[in-house]
């Protein structure tokens, strides 16, 4: 029994092993890149520089410079944010509401978001910043 070779380069190319590295380095991006839940409110959020990545969550209420209240990208009036917070917090485990307010926003509109959230139970806050090199 003879074996023949031959040392003719190969005329065909295998896209399938291509395909695979290809594939696998996209899940690898995909599942290590941060994803990070944004509401449509454009809001000017104050710098600091140590600021931590906000985990997405389900909570968000947004305080804009016109002194407009959203929860989530739904503009709400500051009465009827405790209730709909309440709905949230029972349909989810979650106990964090991330405040993300303009940079103009006075103090006061704060205080009252943290309040309505107090008044249901959520003791956890995060306020979202920006952050700023040095």
């Amino acid at each position: 029994m003879k074996f023949e070779t031959s040392n003719k380069p190969l005329s065909i190319f295998a896209y399938s092993s291509l395909t695979d590295i290809v594939m696998l380095l996209l899940i690898f991006f995909l599942l290590t890149s941060q994803f990070v839940i944004q509401t449509g409110v454009k809001v000017k959020l104050p710098g600091a520089q140590n600021n931590e990545q906000v985990s997405p969550a389900k909570m968000v209420v947004t305080l804009t410079e016109q002194n407009r209240v959203y929860l989530g990208s739904k503009e709400i009036s500051i009465d009827k944010l405790a209730g709909n917070l309440e709905q949230i917090k029972k349909s989810s485990s979650e106990d964090n509401l991330i405040i993300r307010a303009d940079k103009s926003v006075k103090i006061d509109l704060v205080i009252k978001v943290i309040d309505k959230a107090k008044g249901i139970g959520i003791e956890r806050f995060t306020i979202e910043t920006e952050k700023i090199s040095i």
